[in-house]
């Protein structure tokens, strides 16, 4: 059994090289559309996904984004936006195998179908009930209405790579429900269907090993951390796996 400590971007590494790795998504990028809605665990999915198709030149994780959290000191408007977000390069569209630059999500929803597949951040990650659901500023819902469109309507896939420092304890159905009542004030927030992708589910997928948490937090650059326990046949190869990703770099707006 191994203990290991993973920071929100090596958590954010290790699920992009888990989606990368997904059987449903290799198959989307052979013969179907995949979109990469902008955010920043979708911004790493967007290089390895890119990578694999050796298209990655051209892409930065600096404004791959809509909406962001950030610390109270650095200026935002009330919907998390950046004041120069002007600069947004769009989502990342791949069709059969080819990147479509400079297209959203709301360019191609309509001319997607059974088959194709959307890759959707979330903001909040329910472990126990396996629910995550996404915040909401935008007053016709945003980018994730128009992925349940497709995915509800068409049954286009929709896939959720969501790291574990947005864990909650609430049940998100229930939370949903009080702050989209009438009178509430901020964000509103929709609990989501679809394939979940956390940093457990990725150890299992690269690996074959189980892993769970077992402690959090940090300091020093070390906030948000979680501490894993791995275990299973897969053990050796998790660990080499983490120790590949334990050194990755915090999300940088410069880069």
């Amino acid at each position: 059994m191994g203990q290991f400590v993973i920071t929100p971007a090596a958590g954010k590494r290790l699920i992009a090289r888990a989606v990368a790795a997904h059987p449903a998504v290799r198959e989307a990028m052979r013969s179907g559309n995949v979109v990469i809605v902008a955010g920043t665990t979708n911004s790493y999915v967007a290089e390895e996904l890119l990578e694999l198709i050796g298209q990655r030149d051209g892409f930065s994780r600096r404004r791959f984004f809509r909406g962001i959290t950030l610390p109270p000191w650095m200026e935002t408007s009330e919907t998390g936006r950046l004041p120069d977000e002007l600069g947004f390069p769009g989502d990342v569209v791949i069709r059969e195998g080819k990147w479509s630059r400079g297209l959203t999500l709301f360019d191609v929803v309509d001319d997607l179908s059974e088959g194709d597949l959307i890759i959707k951040g979330a903001n909040a990650l329910d472990l126990r009930r396996r629910q995550v659901a996404v915040l909401i500023g935008h007053p016709r819902g945003g980018t994730i209405i128009a992925a349940l469109q497709a995915a509800v309507g068409r049954r286009v896939s929709l896939m959720i790579p969501v790291g574990l420092e947005k864990r909650v304890d609430a049940d998100l159905m229930d939370l949903s429900r009080r702050l989209n009542a009438p009178g509430s004030m901020g964000l509103r927030l929709l609990p989501v269907p679809g394939e979940i992708i956390t940093e457990l589910d990725a150890i299992r997928i690269l690996t074959g090993a189980e892993a769970e948490v077992m402690a959090a937090g940090g300091v020093c650059g070390a906030e948000g951390s979680v501490w894993l326990h791995v275990h299973g046949d897969g053990e050796k190869a998790a660990s080499e796996l983490i120790r590949s990703i334990a050194s990755e770099p915090a999300f940088d707006l410069q880069k």
